[in-house]
């Protein structure tokens, strides 16, 4: 190098100067500025500046080395256990109840943090200022600092998760039906922070949805540290949903059957002690920081009711749900389009909502809003004239519209709760004014409209039933709440196709099928799950040749063909075995001796109707054939329906390029008795 530099110093050095300007960052302005003027004093100085380049990287270098070096080998250290724990013979089962107990955990802990959280953002709002500045302390000030809060939650949700108007139930149900599971973090802390601020400042919204989304975002953090699959994760996000739930109402059950309800779209068994694990961990957690309690104020109801409450009251008060929810969805998607329409400016909007919600909570005295973080006051249930709770109702669903229409975060369980005890309340408390010698118990139906309402405004029935039980332990609210429940389901279905979660996704161009197993069912085709090349038999083979052919063969019967290749008929397993004990008799057997006439399908029958016709005759599997001239196509048995259900359903995508509309259900091709087609060539069998 120094003979280098002694021969052609200049061009030598500047050329490695600016491959050290290409392959390094930029260094402070002071060194830079230093090592321009000791260039500009010749040979000397542009080795000088060489010189102290080098040493500044390799300074960095060795800095590099110590700082990132524990971070590498901790990063290769949990690679290399990730990869152990991929090996070890732990089953499936117990793996995912041992992550179902930490995301229990985890969730119940995060819950907790979040109640902190929204105890902390009401201090900051309402108690420190009114403490500091005495006019404050006056309720008219309310307006103001909702208004200031639902600003705050707006900027928090641009700075830290711009454009992200998800990260709420429904959209986790997407996340979980389309992207696997895939829930980002830093988006999901910034709504946890954004709906605390809204809750603080007085905001109409619930602590359950948050909930709910945190739970699901620790089993999908979880799930990626581990670098499961995306069916292991998207059972892991539902666990952790269950457990959110679970911890915020104090209500396992309630919690798993949402989990199963909402994210997974049906009641999966081998979902369910996943679900339940996590759900009653978060319980017990939540339990032994909250305390054993009931979520909501329990009135004492009567021991015993007249005719007019078991008979006419339920069917009353299911249509009377049934007709508010429709109300409060329509309310809800309405107003918010409509404010973001009129107001497109984020922290306007987010100022005239603040402030409209805080006038309705100051003119309501408070009782838009409870305390605690369900936000339903107990004289909802009891003590308020039945006019003034209807006042309420509708209220309540106008501040809700506007909290979540203006750029507020939370969610819509909690006023879901509330107006359906107003529901209840008002209907129940208006009979007993008109008609006091009915004696009829307002705080009861109360709780039965909770579950009529919740039911049909999120869509899921079964999570409303258990809550409501949950909540009150009554088991002689049962056959009432689930009448109205029902009810109200079917009215609300009935003039408004969305429920507050589906209108939210389909709104945005998305529509979620939760296929059942009788959906697939008739969207695939015998071409998607039969098998092309069975093993077969001929009409005019010995039998004892064929036995030994097919003593190792999985197929419960076998399609019989003559000589052009036309189904002849099916060789039944049982009547092989049956002719393998005559042993006089069994040289003398042929395969048309044994085998019996059988229905048929072709390559385009839809698979629900292979079932039915499977069911019909308790066959294990049928021959597919091609018409009219009944050549023998392929084999398809109750295995092979089983197998690609099960892989379309975890799949989530067809395997059949054909739409159901565009092959009709044809009749079926019965195989006449006595009349063999001769047309086609015969498939070739597996031994041939």
């Amino acid at each position: 190098m120094d003979f280098l530099v002694g021969l052609h110093p200049l061009p030598v050095h500047r050329t490695y100067i600016g491959l050290m300007n290409r392959t390094t960052p930029p260094r402070p302005r002071a060194i830079a500025r230093m090592l321009r003027r000791l260039q500009a004093l010749g040979p000397w100085g542009v080795r000088t500046a060489y010189t102290i380049r080098s040493v500044l990287v390799q300074t960095r270098r060795q800095t590099r080395r110590v700082t990132f070096g524990p971070r590498r080998s901790a990063r290769s250290g949990w690679d290399d256990l990730v990869d152990w724990l991929g090996t070890t013979a732990v089953s499936e089962n117990a793996l995912l109840l041992v992550f179902a107990v930490l995301i229990g955990i985890g969730a119940a802990l995060g819950i907790v943090m979040f109640y902190k959280l929204i105890d902390a953002s009401y201090w900051l709002l309402v108690t420190l200022p009114g403490r500091e500045i005495e006019a404050l302390r006056n309720p008219i000030y309310r307006p103001v600092i909702t208004a200031l809060g639902f600003m705050a939650a707006v900027a928090v949700m641009r700075r830290f998760a711009p454009g992200e108007d998800g990260i709420n139930v429904p959209d986790l149900k997407r996340r979980v039906a389309q992207d696997g599971g895939h829930i980002p973090m830093k988006p999901l802390a910034a709504r946890s922070l954004a709906s605390a601020i809204t809750l603080g400042a007085g905001g109409s919204v619930g602590s359950e949805g948050p909930a709910a989304v945190l739970g699901g975002g620790m089993g999908s953090y979880l799930s990626r540290v581990f670098r499961f699959s995306r069916d292991r994760t998207r059972l892991l996000v539902s666990a952790g949903t269950a457990a959110g739930i679970s911890a915020a109402f104090n209500a396992p059950l309630a919690g798993a059957f949402f989990a199963l309800e909402e994210l997974l779209g049906g009641l999966h068994v081998a979902a369910f002690p996943t679900v339940v694990v996590s759900s009653v961990t978060a319980a017990v957690v939540s339990q032994a920081v909250f305390g054993v309690h009931p979520a909501f104020p329990i009135p004492v109801l009567h021991p015993s009711r007249g005719w007019f409450e078991l008979l006419a009251m339920p069917p009353l008060l299911g249509i009377a749900c049934g007709l508010v929810t429709v109300l409060f969805v329509r309310s809800y998607f309405g107003i918010g389009a409509r404010i973001r329409a009129w107001l497109p400016a984020p922290g306007m909007r987010a100022a005239v909502g603040g402030a409209i919600v805080g006038l309705l909570v100051y003119a309501s005295g408070g009782l838009l809003l409870g305390p605690g973080h369900l936000s339903i006051p107990a004289e909802l249930f009891s003590g308020t004239a039945w006019w003034i709770v209807l006042a309420l109702l509708f209220a309540k669903i106008i501040a809700t519209a506007l909290t979540l229409g203006s750029g507020g975060s939370g969610g819509l369980f909690a006023p879901a709760l509330y107006v359906g005890a107003a529901t209840g309340s008002a209907l129940a408390g208006a009979l007993a004014w008109l008609l006091p010698s009915l004696q009829i118990t307002p705080e009861a139906w109360a709780f039965v409209a909770m579950g009529g309402v919740v039911g049909a405004a999120t869509g899921a029935p079964i999570t409303a039933v258990l809550l409501v039980f949950e909540l009150t332990d009554d088991y002689a609210l049962m056959p009432p709440l689930l009448l109205v429940t029902g009810l109200a389901m079917v009215i609300a279905r009935r003039f408004e196709k969305d429920d507050l979660y589906s209108g939210w996704l389909r709104r945005r161009g998305i529509v979620l099928n939760h296929e059942t197993e009788r959906d697939v069912l008739s969207r695939l085709r015998v071409r998607d799950a039969c098998d092309m090349a069975p093993l077969v038999v001929r009409e005019h083979e010995p039998v004892e040749t064929v036995l030994s052919r097919v003593a190792f063969s999985a197929q419960p019967m076998f399609p019989v063909v003559d000589g052009n290749g036309t189904l002849a008929g099916i060789l039944p397993v049982g009547a092989l075995a049956t002719a393998s004990r005559q042993r006089d008799a069994l040289p003398l057997l042929l395969v048309a001796d044994l085998a019996v006439s059988t229905p048929a399908v072709t390559l385009d029958t839809p698979l629900d109707d292979v079932m039915r016709r499977m069911g019909a005759r308790d066959l294990a599997a049928l021959p597919v054939v091609e018409v009219p001239s009944g050549r023998l196509m392929g084999l398809i048995t109750r295995a092979h329906l089983t197998r690609v259900v099960e892989r379309a359903m975890l799949l989530e995508r067809p395997t059949s390029s054909v739409p159901p509309a565009a092959v009709p259900h044809e009749a079926p091709y019965e195989l006449p008795s006595g009349v063999h087609h001769r047309v086609g060539r015969p498939p070739e069998s597996r031994d041939d």
